[in-house]
């Protein structure tokens, strides 16, 4: 009896794990076809065009050939032919905007945060720059599919983990596989400053603040990696090595070293490590107390990604809405600022990141400053400003149509949505669904 339990044991096992694998390769096939290559001119009439650089044109004609933007203007002040363009959009009474931008996410990296085989956004080890995390990217997520209703429709593909992650890369929402995505390949190197201090406590509990330590010795560290990379970089050697040379693109400024930081100490001690090595392309992650580090941020021109703003202070002593007031913080001292969303359940939240700009509204930024936090601001953070990011004449027509108010939940309602041109699918498995239980109550 013992030696039959133990067969029927395994048995139920393997179907377990063969019933998970099913679901699993289920709900990872993808739900639309890309869109085909813009083969029609089209023009979007009469809407309000919002164009990401602080510019709103009441009455707009947007229009785009060939992927590209090559009309914006005032519909009440231009001449156009009946054959100027093929598709004439009426868009009164809605609004027009760039593509929003979602920077430092793991889109696509992984599908279903339990299994471990869909995840990966990590690889082991500390000193990691060679890992390149778009051969990772899914392009076919479900999860993706998600994010573009609210607009979402570029995204920088970031990796986690170690000291030095791996760099990241650029990608448009809508393609068959991460080549065919690829807007911006290898844009920068992420590495993680080392906390200065260490939280005690178990679990919820708030337990003790202790110093870190190992906080000099850590940082001492990651400074002798790049000093060895950079002195190899410059000298002649018998043998490769490939996790030297992926840092290349920092030394020659055709890579920005993105700096995941918090604390003030943090913020400062990376921003010298990085010009002591003489890395001149420097972008702040996180950077909740970068405002007390304004000066040296704009001497050095450089930007910060701001964390979540939905969430609480960092110390005890903080005034509770600051969070919300950061993003206005740092624009008031001239600083650029763009948004990040990373933590807990980053992926689906993505969807949230317009409305993130809305809070910093309601917490005294101007709407269009706030626009440009998710569109020209990260554009520019991310080098891709020359494409993307405004609603100007030569860039990447990638764009949408809303009801409303992007940036308000409640009247962000995409009708249309374009990448590179092309007129993608605004379809979900939750739109799926509501379409499906409205026709079951409309029969009755």
């Amino acid at each position: 009896m013992h030696y039959k339990h133990q067969i029927l044991k395994k048995m139920n096992i393997k179907i377990v794990l063969l019933l998970a694998i099913l679901g699993f390769s289920t709900l990872s096939q993808a739900q639309q076809i890309p869109a085909p290559p813009q083969s029609k001119s089209i023009l979007i009439l009469n809407a309000t065009a919002h164009l990401g650089t602080g510019e709103v044109i009441e009455d707009a004609a947007i229009g785009f050939k060939e992927g590209k933007i090559n009309l914006v203007a005032n519909a009440q002040l231009i001449k156009l032919g009946k054959d100027a363009f093929d598709l004439i959009i009426d868009g009164t009474g809605k609004h027009v905007y760039p593509g929003f931008i979602v920077p430092n996410s793991t889109l696509g990296l992984v599908e279903i945060d339990a299994v471990k085989s869909s995840d990966d956004e990590e690889e082991i080890g500390t000193f990691n720059p060679n890992v390149r995390s778009i051969v990772a990217y899914t392009a076919d997520s479900k999860v993706i599919e998600t994010v573009r209703p609210n607009g979402i429709l570029i995204a920088q593909i970031t990796p986690r983990g170690g000291r030095v992650s791996g760099s990241s890369s650029i990608v448009q929402l809508d393609a068959w596989h991460w080549k065919e995505a690829l807007i911006k390949e290898n844009d920068g190197i992420h590495i993680n400053l080392p906390a200065t201090f260490k939280r005690g406590g178990w679990w919820a509990e708030p337990g003790s603040i202790e110093p870190n330590k190992e906080y000099n010795k850590q940082l001492q560290e990651l400074n002798a990696f790049f000093k060895s990379a950079k002195a190899y970089l410059g000298g002649a050697s018998d043998s490769r090595n490939l996790v030297t040379e992926a840092t290349k693109g920092l030394f020659d400024g055709t890579q920005t070293l993105f700096i995941h930081a918090d604390e003030e100490k943090q913020i400062v001690d990376g921003i010298q490590l990085a010009i002591e090595n003489g890395i001149k392309k420097i972008v702040i992650v996180g950077g909740f107390e970068a405002y007390k580090a304004a000066p040296l941020l704009l001497k050095n021109n450089i930007g910060v990604l701001l964390r979540r703003i939905h969430d609480l202070p960092t110390n005890e002593d903080q005034d509770i809405d600051l969070p919300y007031k950061m993003a206005k913080i740092l624009t008031d001292k001239g600083i650029l600022v763009g948004l990040e969303n990373s933590g807990s359940k980053e992926r689906m939240s993505s969807r949230n990141l317009p409305f993130l700009a809305g809070t910093c509204v309601s917490y005294g930024l101007d709407k269009e400053k706030a626009l440009q936090l998710i569109t020209l601001n990260t554009a520019k953070l991310l080098g891709i400003d020359q494409q993307c990011g405004s609603l100007e004449e030569g860039k990447d027509a990638t764009l949408f149509i809303s009801e409303g108010d992007a940036l308000d939940m409640r009247t962000n309602k995409l009708t249309h949505a374009f990448i590179q041109g092309r007129m993608i699918s605004l379809a979900t498995h939750q739109t799926k669904l509501s379409d499906k239980y409205k026709a079951k109550y409309n029969q009755k």
